[in-house]
């Protein structure tokens, strides 16, 4: 029987699918403009840059609590009445952003910014899932591509306010009108209905189940959980990275004057901007190429881009290269890591909830770290730490092809 409020299997998918690209494109509209308004941030709640760096915190174990909880949501009512909520809260905190004068009820109102982008998140990846199946894998970087156009645009709203002459903060009331069509448009639309309602598991997947176990190639038995696990660690080293370098490329530029203010913010979008190119370009690759492929290439690379920015640190031409190298590279590892999942086990709302904790973890962790060390060490302590962070990505990477290596992964 499907549940209340469910599409059956064989409706249209693509009103469906445009909403959840559009989804995307508020969240990352949303989640990149916080690194180039926290000096405007800090600025109206009177703190240094290092305090304010609790905002990403809050944000993140916002994401957290948001996915836990929206993971469990998605897997007993209907997806979309979820969606709805969850941007109408987001529109009623991100609009109240500009208006807070202390440190502590902004933290506030961004872990509540979280809830809802964790909640969000885990529902667009999930009903993705649900949609499309085993073809979920173009559809699926399309999904982070459009998270990439809004990441992109985030950052150069920002430059848009700072040329006007208005604070930088105030870019946050246009983005909280861009995410009420995108709410409305979803509540019209009817839910997915989840894979034990509408097919059998696709081939070669395995239950959740804690009895049933995968066979890796040294013979040993790996339970399906150790195989979340590692990929909910491979996700919280990657988007700690994205988030710190994200996050922190703004101020990194300004301390090291390897840019202006408004140059710093057109370096931040570029990040973004080459990380949406490189998720368009992915859509073909997904279709062509096994994720482990991928997944080795996007990380090495991440590493080559970064070492640069470090070998050559008072060059700008070196930062602004490492930055788009770091885009692109960066660009398919959420995504492909998901379609891997999804090959090697039935993805449910719960388990993608589990997957954007690991997420949330790495969002709030690796920025707060070095927001602490920026001031005390020096700026440069930025990019030693997310070379760090990569090469623990790659070891388990490594790990997670030894216990779950496939055929078809």
């Amino acid at each position: 029987m499907q549940s209340r409020n469910r599409a059956p299997a064989g409706a249209s998918h693509w009103p469906r699918t445009a909403g959840y690209f559009a989804l995307f494109v508020n969240l990352g509209l949303v989640t990149s403009a916080l690194g180039p308004t926290l000096p405007a941030l800090a600025g109206q709640a009177g703190v240094a840059l290092d305090q304010a760096s609790i905002l990403f915190t809050a944000h993140a174990l916002g994401y957290l609590l948001g996915a836990l909880l929206g993971g469990r949501l998605y897997d007993r009512m209907g997806g979309h009445p979820v969606q709805a909520a969850g941007l109408v809260l987001m529109v009623l905190s991100i609009g109240l952003v500009p208006l807070v004068p202390s440190l502590w009820p902004l933290a506030a109102l961004w872990l509540v910014v979280g809830v809802a982008g964790g909640a969000l998140d885990v529902g667009g990846n999930t009903l993705m899932v649900w949609v499309h199946g085993r073809e979920v894998g173009p559809y699926m970087n399309g999904l982070h591509f459009f998270f990439g156009v809004g990441s992109a645009l985030g950052p150069l709203v920002v430059a848009l306010m700072l040329a006007l002459g208005a604070s930088a903060a105030r870019a946050y009331w246009p983005l909280a009108l861009l995410l009420l069509p995108v709410a409305i448009w979803l509540a019209r639309l009817s839910s997915p209905a989840a894979p034990d309602d509408a097919e059998p598991a696709p081939a070669g997947a395995v239950s959740t189940a804690t009895s049933d176990i995968v066979a890796a190639p040294s013979g040993f038995a790996v339970p399906p959980g150790a195989i979340v696990a590692l990929i909910a660690v491979l996700l919280l080293l990657y988007v700690g990275a994205e988030a710190a370098f994200g996050g922190w490329i703004y101020s990194y530029a300004v301390a090291l004057e390897l840019g202006s203010a408004e140059g710093a913010a057109y370096l931040a979008s570029a990040f973004w901007g080459a990380l949406t190119a490189g998720r368009l370009l992915a859509i073909p690759v997904a279709a062509r190429f096994r994720p482990r492929s991928t997944l080795l290439v996007d990380l090495l690379g991440c590493l080559l881009s970064v070492a640069v920015i470090l070998l050559w640190s008072t060059s700008a031409v070196a930062l602004w290269l490492g930055s788009l190298g770091l885009g692109v590279s960066m660009a398919s590892i959420f995504p492909t890591a998901i379609t891997l999942a999804e090959r090697r086990l039935r993805i449910t709302g719960r388990i993608t909830g589990w997957f954007l904790a690991g997420s949330s973890v790495g969002a709030m962790s690796l920025p707060w770290i070095i927001g602490q060390l920026f001031t005390t060490v020096g700026p440069t302590a930025t990019m030693s730490v997310i070379l760090f962070d990569l090469a623990a990505a790659l070891g388990v990477f490594a790990v997670l092809m030894w216990v779950s290596r496939a055929p078809s992964a």
